[in-house]
């Protein structure tokens, strides 16, 4: 379907993580028309900017159609990279920062960048634990993750 007439979805997205590194969980809500979808998930050892863009890939990921994607997200992390174009000055660096030092995340920098080729995706910083309903679900599923990791491996706060 030509771009224009596609779907468009609307994402929400957190990552956390119980220290950082340490146990971290993502949460993602995908929003089309009528229809909702909450996705979670947790890894064992992990920072939060990677619980960030990992929630990112997992929504976009989900989609099985090319869409246009409102993603809604409180990382500045991810925002800047894609809207402030540091990608871009990354790639010509040959994956450098401006510091000279190789960027972190670039395992999960690649994926993203893959699925943004598929999908016309519009990043949209919102204040994180403030007033975004999505949000604030996206951050409870990521925290609620993080608790059935602990509990799976039994490890009490």
């Amino acid at each position: 379907m030509p771009e224009g007439q596609r779907k468009h979805v609307v994402i929400y997205t957190d990552g956390a993580c119980s220290g950082n590194p340490g146990p971290g969980g993502w949460g993602a809500i995908l929003e089309y028309g009528k229809h909702r979808k909450e996705m979670s998930g947790h890894m064992p050892s992990t920072t939060n900017n990677r619980m960030e863009l990992f929630a990112a890939i997992s929504a976009l990921g989900a989609l099985k159609e090319p869409c246009d994607v409102t993603l809604y997200t409180d990382s500045q992390y991810m925002v800047k990279a894609f809207n402030d174009h540091w990608l871009e000055g990354w790639k010509k660096k040959g994956w450098k920062t401006s510091a000279g030092t190789p960027v972190e995340n670039q395992d999960l920098w690649f994926i993203l960048l893959k699925l943004t080729e598929k999908h016309s995706v519009q990043f949209v910083w919102v204040k994180g634990h403030a007033s975004n309903p999505g949000n604030n679900r996206c951050d409870e599923l990521a925290t609620e993750a993080i608790a059935e990791w602990k509990r799976i491996n039994g490890i009490k706060d």
